[in-house]
C-alpha cells in the first residue's frame, strides 16, 4: 500500500511528531507508514485522514502500482 501522508502533511505544515501526536501514536509510527513499511489499522487510517482532512482514498493507495 502506498500512501499520501508525507504530501498531505507538508501542505498543513504538520510534523511528523504533530500528527503523531494528533492520532495518538509515535513519531516512529509515522515515519514507517510513510515509507510504506506499516500498514495501519482501519481506526488509525480515519484517525490519520481526518487529521489530513482528507478521506481515506485520498491518503491510501490501495492496489496501485507507484509511478
Amino acid at each position: 500500500m502506498h500512501n499520501r501522508i508525507r504530501e498531505l502533511r507538508a501542505r498543513y505544515n504538520l510534523t511528523q511528531e504533530e500528527l503523531a501526536r494528533q492520532v495518538g501514536v509515535r513519531r516512529e509510527t509515522i515515519v514507517f507508514l510513510e515509507k510504506g513499511r506499516y500498514n495501519p489499522s482501519l481506526k488509525l487510517a480515519y484517525d490519520i485522514s481526518r487529521a489530513l482532512h482528507s478521506n481515506i482514498e485520498e491518503v491510501f493507495i490501495f492496489g496501485e502500482s507507484r509511478p
